[in-house]
């Protein structure tokens, strides 16, 4: 049988900032371009870990419907805003930071009390704005990992608590990927093709980390169908090979 030519192992990867770069990979066997691009963009976009609020409980607010007093935004304009805020956490379990304002200010993510196992990407990202003297924001935020994008009606929640508000969590790294196929010459041959991928990420992940845990993410899936294969074809050599039982014959 003969083999499909295998682009070459050196990808040429170019980052112009901690957040965006591209990757090119040139000498896909002609057709493959288009096929390589689309898996790993769709991987790139629905299957990478990451880190974002779950759930949240403001004081003052029972929920998501409610106003607060000397505040600009209502609850749905803050929740919103935090479901933008991009975190970065260490651990697999729940952790829950808090957030505490007072007085006529703008407040942004870097305002939230983060622990050890957590980091804010965007700091600089608004969240609301308190109008007046009097004005407090008190809330407290879960921040999970996942991957993707779940919605509140497919999160695991033993009960539900009394002020607390589920968040459509924005799990994925990855805010925008973009793939184009171009010819190259290989020899003598001018219809083989270069993929380039854009990537942009939001900061807990560089461009260059995405792309190899995408091409990771899919070698162990098409990896796991040739073992199933080879399970199913080993099982069936064994029917084949287990000799038949001989008949009884009756003692005359």
């Amino acid at each position: 049988m003969k083999s499909i030519i295998l682009p070459p192992q050196n990808v040429e990867y170019t980052e112009r900032d901690a957040a965006s770069g591209s990757v090119e990979i040139i000498g896909c066997y002609p057709g493959y371009g288009s096929t390589l691009g689309n898996a790993i963009r769709r991987v790139l976009l629905s299957s990478l870990e990451g880190a974002a609020a779950t759930s949240v409980n403001i004081s003052g607010a029972q929920h998501e419907f409610s106003t607060i007093e000397h505040i600009r935004e209502d609850v749905v304009q803050i929740l919103l805003n935090l479901k933008r805020v991009r975190f970065e956490s260490t651990s697999d379990e729940p952790v829950k930071v808090s957030l505490k304002a007072k007085g006529e200010k703008t407040v942004t993510a870097g305002d939230i009390d983060v622990s050890s196992d957590v980091r804010v990407a965007n700091p600089d990202h608004v969240i609301a704005n308190l109008t007046d003297k009097k004005a407090t924001l008190d809330m407290e935020i879960t921040v999970e990992r996942g991957l993707g994008y779940v919605p509140v009606e497919q999160q695991e929640r033993e009960e539900k608590e009394i002020g607390v508000i589920a968040l459509d969590a924005i799990f994925t790294p990855v805010r925008r990927v973009n793939f184009t196929v171009d010819n190259v010459r290989v020899g003598k041959r001018t219809d083989y093709e270069k993929v380039r991928l854009d990537i942009e990420t939001d900061g807990t992940i560089s461009p260059r980390d995405a792309f190899d845990q995408s091409v990771a993410i899919l070698v162990e899936q098409f990896s796991s169908l040739i073992a199933q294969e080879e399970t199913v074809q080993k099982k069936g050599e064994e029917k084949e090979e287990k000799p038949k039982k001989a008949k009884k014959t009756k003692k005359q």
